[in-house]
């Protein structure tokens, strides 16, 4: 699978300002800087419009690690409920969103340096970009992009009951 990219990021003053992903296999280069926008190949990108979690796309990296995290049901649920689910994982899904291709990308396990630069490029896009707690922040372990519109309810979907 040609699915793999350099990502970079600079944090100055402990706010994540730029971000930057390179995939060569793909051709294509990714970039947001804070209070500029985000853009692919030099056209500026946006989130999609979509509103309710049964018109979304849902992506998501690995199917497997929902249950070893103790999300199963609940990554099942949501999946059942959204219009398509595709599995490209890591960068790439949270492009997607950024994009507008997808509306929805979920990991229940991933670092830092995976998602430094998609938090600021999803923000500058228009979207929202949390762990699955909820707080805006590209170092909690895991991460959830959307288009801002679905977030809370994706957010309420994945969180366990109790």
């Amino acid at each position: 699978m040609p699915v793999w990219a350099t990502l970079l990021a600079l944090e100055e003053d402990g706010e994540l300002r730029v971000g930057v992903v390179s995939a060569p296999a793909l051709g294509h280069t990714w970039w947001a800087v804070r209070g500029g926008g985000a853009f692919a190949d030099g056209t500026r990108i946006t989130v999609s419009g979509v509103s309710a979690v049964e018109d979304a796309q849902l992506c998501y990296s690995d199917f497997k690690w929902w249950g070893e995290y103790g999300l199963q049901d609940e990554f099942e649920t949501l999946a059942k409920r959204v219009w398509r689910t595709r599995g490209f994982g890591d960068f790439w899904s949270h492009i997607l969103v950024a994009e507008g291709a997808a509306d929805i990308a979920a990991e229940p396990v991933v670092a830092l340096w995976d998602l430094a630069p998609l938090l600021v490029i999803v923000e500058e896009a228009g979207g929202r970009f949390t762990d699955l707690a909820g707080n805006p922040t590209a170092d909690g372990g895991s991460a959830v992009s959307t288009n801002g519109l679905l977030h809370d309810a994706v957010l309420d979907a994945l969180h366990p009951p109790g």
